[in-house]
């Protein structure tokens, strides 16, 4: 496996009362300490409430040198696409040219309707919203006098500083599956970073992409020598996660609860498919102990025949 990255807990930190950011930067350093190439974080600032990406991703770039920082995954149509340019770009510069945009429209569900709203944001233009901020996004990192007009956006002569790090800016990759889904990603990304449920999937849309992207994958994992506890943490990860029955979720997203060797032998199954960046998100109440464990058990597996 090329790349294996680090998704930050910071909904699970929201969610049991702790709502101290400082420990979520400790963990970052430490993943890169132990060897992980990207650290993460999500986004939802009312349905699943936690800290904000951007603003962690900076504190993030400020006391770690080598990897890559990304989000999985940004709601731009939340966002107007001008201001989020421009935070985009200061953070990369921060991180020293590190950035990586995870971007998605939102899965569709009333209480993910309920933020949209809340933010007098229409639910239904997510998607046109998120092509459009795209577009301006990348014109806004690359030009000056940036004119724009779009179903939801217009401006004229608009200059944004700083300029990202990276001539062209950040690499955007684009969340999702499905067939309209993968146009999209076909259309406008740089990467693709799905949570598909199995590698057979995986495989079957990365060959519909048919345009040379970062094939990414987010999975969800509980490792534990007892698979019967590995599947109960699991169980009561995601049902607190997600307010759904484990089995509805995991039909629809990468998930798997079980050793570490198994861990890694489910892992390659997605490596076999296409995939080269895997994030990781760890199921578990300890993130402190659930991150040394994997990093101990399960990425030295990961890394066997890989050059050094």
């Amino acid at each position: 496996m090329e790349f294996v990255g680090y998704l930050l807990p910071t909904r699970d930190h929201v969610a049991r009362g702790d709502h101290e950011v400082s420990p979520l930067v400790r963990l970052a350093r430490r993943a890169e300490e132990l060897g992980f190439d990207s650290v993460w974080a999500g986004d939802s600032p009312l349905t699943r409430p936690r800290a904000d990406p951007l603003t962690l991703l900076a504190a993030v770039a400020a006391v770690t040198e080598r990897v890559t920082l990304g989000t999985a995954v940004l709601l731009p149509a939340l966002r107007h696409p001008i201001l989020l340019a421009h935070q985009l770009a200061t953070v990369d510069r921060i991180a020293d040219g590190r950035l990586v945009v995870g971007v998605g429209g939102g899965f569709p569900h009333p209480n993910t309707e309920a933020q949209f709203a809340a933010l007098q944001v229409d639910f239904s233009t997510r998607i046109s919203r998120l092509t459009e901020s795209v577009d301006i996004i990348r014109q806004l990192w690359t030009s000056t006098g940036v004119s724009f007009q779009g179903r939801h956006f217009a401006f004229d002569d608009v200059a944004i500083g700083p300029r990202p790090a990276r001539a062209g800016g950040p690499p955007i990759w684009l969340a999702g599956s499905g067939d309209a889904a993968l146009r999209r990603v076909a259309r406008l990304a740089d990467g693709w970073l799905p949570y598909s449920p199995s590698p057979r999937t995986y495989a079957r849309e990365l060959a519909m992409i048919r345009r040379p992207v970062t094939p990414a994958l987010y999975a969800t994992l509980c490792v534990d020598d007892d698979v019967s506890l590995a599947r109960k943490r699991m169980r009561t990860h995601i049902e607190r996660y997600y307010n759904f029955p484990l089995e509805l979720v995991e039909q629809i997203q990468a998930m798997f609860a079980g050793t570490a060797r198994e861990a890694a032998d489910w892992l390659r199954g997605y490596v076999d498919a296409g995939a080269r960046h895997v994030v990781v998100r760890l199921a578990a109440d300890d993130h402190d102990a659930a991150l040394e464990r994997f990093a101990a058990s399960v990425l030295p597996l990961l890394r066997e025949g890989v050059p050094a």
